[in-house]
């Protein structure tokens, strides 16, 4: 596979043919598929422009580390000693992975993100309801660097712009691959990191990327990533739904009645409801009855 991304022209059906759209209806909340995109190479994901974004986000909107790391790790990576600016400038020999956050906090990158959501807006909110609180993330990484074992609280549709790497996903939802007093401790301030077995790969579904290749994410889902033997560039355009956050506040609500000394049962996946324990989550809140 090519690892050249085409330049960037705008293009007359968008970045999401219909086809693409189409597959995506298919398969939305809940199922992992792959996608193709006509982004190619934009001026705004050029290295240089990339530096100059992560140099002018707050420091917490920037993530980044030595890129030689196991799929499983323990806690929050260590550094690669460098700046964000010098990571992403040299990250063909830099050994590391970046992740700049909420890059809608600048006037040019949320354009580019809300132009994205917009082709699949229709989409979205036909299976979810309306599109809430769009995000983007942008991945810069190093030749065969590892972003470990994780999950995340949102629907999300990566998009590789620039070399190649592989997604490695497992069932959301699933305790095996992730436990209730794991999603329990992340939804009220734990990190995201997920502990590794390598039985685990019985299960696995990998997603090849290239550039112009694209892998949906449902809420939650286990995965890992691999890069290829070239430096990478990835866009993740991500969304929240009502469902997502009803799942994230019915997970938190569990950790509460855990901590109670009660076995809480775990929250349904889509289309299932999670109403009544996000509702009393809110109460508990709005008391002060909670961590988060």
């Amino acid at each position: 596979m090519n690892a050249q991304a085409p330049r960037f022209t705008p293009a007359a059906m968008g970045v999401f043919e219909p086809h693409a759209r189409d597959t995506f209806i298919q398969h939305y909340p809940e199922g992992p598929h792959s996608l193709r995109h006509n982004l190619g190479l934009h001026p705004l994901l050029e290295l240089d422009a990339l530096a100059g974004l992560g140099e002018l986000l707050p420091a917490g909107s920037i993530e980044y580390n030595r890129g030689d790391l196991p799929i499983g790790v323990d806690g929050k990576p260590g550094s690669n000693g460098l700046s964000i600016g010098d990571t992403i400038r040299t990250i063909a020999k830099s050994n590391s992975w970046a992740v700049l956050k909420n890059i809608e906090q600048t006037d040019a990158y949320k354009a580019l993100l809300s132009d994205l959501l917009d082709e699949i807006r229709n989409e979205i909110e036909a299976k979810t309801g309306k599109l809430l609180t769009p995000q983007g993330y942008i991945f810069i990484s190093s030749p065969n660097a590892v972003t470990p074992y994780h999950f995340d609280p949102e629907h999300n549709i990566l998009l590789q712009i620039r070399g190649s790497k592989a997604m490695t996903q497992f069932p959301a939802g699933n305790a095996r691959f992730a436990s209730d007093k794991v999603h329990e401790s992340y939804h009220t301030g734990g990190p995201r990191e997920l502990q590794w077995d390598e039985s685990f790969m019985d299960e696995a579904r990998e997603f090849p990327l290239g550039p112009g290749d694209a892998v949906f994410v449902p809420v939650m889902a286990p995965h890992f990533v691999r890069n290829g033997p070239e430096s990478s560039i990835s866009l993740s355009i991500t969304w929240r739904s009502e469902w997502s956050y009803s799942e994230s506040e019915a997970r938190a609500f569990n950790g509460v009645m855990r901590k109670a000394g009660l076995h809480p049962k775990a929250p349904g996946r889509w289309p299932k409801s999670n109403r009544a324990k996000s509702l009393g989550y809110r109460a508990l809140r709005k008391v002060g009855l909670t961590q988060a």
